[in-house]
């Protein structure tokens, strides 16, 4: 029985780039927790991870983690409905707030860092667009391809989206055409992360050296591979997958069975999480290189523990 008496410790994140480990590393700290008495319980916040019937190339928590520790936001999102991170920013929160009614720890687990921000925080999220537009660019997209329309955005916006990522084109151009200027990046006076959390918080994030990941990175994709990933992707769009949907790395990849391509592609997403995560303000960066989850797991509770908890 959860001993609702005494508040839940600070809210723990977990972020980091593909197969670092970082649901291990959760699973590790719920067992720490739980020796204490506690009944922590993990908090999805991967973009593709809250789409049913992706979760093979999300990466998602297997059956067996969710049996050791209950996860919640995952696979509760149609694969033919729009999401968003405003949207997603509304149950997390919730989600977040109601486990600590109820005494229990949150840990969010995800690679999204805008995801991160929306539960953690009370940022604004730009509107979404109207939905005959978004139909519009999308078609557009599909049509003349995201390097024809990153070369249509103002200089100052095309400098912070590569060419090829087509659903941050793609929020982009609907913006523009609806007249709502973008947020700004951190560099125009943006604000990505904030130390406003709604609630005492240790953000966590994993960084690991290149050899080692890339070789967990191949293996998770080898074995994705084997799960089915491609025929998972089919059937995603047979189902009408939407677009923020089929923005998963290596959805059309595994499709082609081109699992080279997919391990780049999370090699270099991978790398510019890090590179992004060590400049960060207000994130504890831990280096798990040669270091077991519970190792990891053990240094994230002291990070939490010099954290003083909100008492109501």
């Amino acid at each position: 029985m959860n001993d609702t008496s005494r508040p839940a410790g600070p809210v723990v994140a977990i972020f980091g780039p593909t197969a670092i480990g970082k649901t291990s590393v959760a699973l590790a700290l719920a067992e720490e927790l739980r020796s204490r008495g506690e009944d922590p319980v993990a908090i999805n916040c991967d973009s593709i991870q809250v789409y049913r019937g992706l979760d093979l190339i999300s990466g998602a928590a297997s059956e067996e983690d969710r049996a050791r520790l209950e996860h919640r936001l995952l696979s509760f999102v149609p694969i033919d409905e729009e999401f968003s991170a405003g949207k997603f920013g509304a149950v997390a929160r919730a989600e977040i707030d109601s486990a600590l009614a109820a005494g229990r720890r949150p840990i969010l687990v995800g690679g999204t860092g805008l995801y991160l921000r929306a539960a953690l925080t009370d940022l604004e999220m730009r509107p979404p667009v109207d939905e005959e537009l978004r139909r519009q660019v999308e078609a557009e997209l599909e049509r003349r391809g995201s390097e024809a329309l990153h070369a249509e955005l103002p200089a100052e916006l095309a400098a912070r989206v590569h060419p090829n990522d087509r659903k941050r084109i793609a929020r982009l151009t609907e913006l523009i055409r609806s007249g709502i200027d973008p947020a700004p990046d951190h560099e125009g006076g943006g604000e990505l992360w904030t130390r406003e959390f709604r609630h005492p918080t240790l953000l966590v994030g994993l960084v690991e050296d290149d050899e080692p990941l890339v070789a967990k990175i191949r293996a998770r994709v080898e074995q994705m591979a084997e799960s089915g990933a491609g025929e998972e992707a089919g059937r995603a769009l047979d189902a009408g997958a939407v677009r923020t949907a089929r923005a998963a790395i290596g959805f059309e990849e595994f499709r082609r069975g081109d699992l080279e391509r997919v391990v780049i592609l999370h090699r270099r997403y991978g790398r510019r999480q890090m590179t992004w995560m060590r400049r960060m303000e207000g994130i504890e960066v831990i280096d798990r290189s040669g270091k077991s989850s519970t190792e990891v797991a053990a240094e994230i509770l002291e990070l939490a523990d010099q954290i003083p908890s909100r008492v109501a």
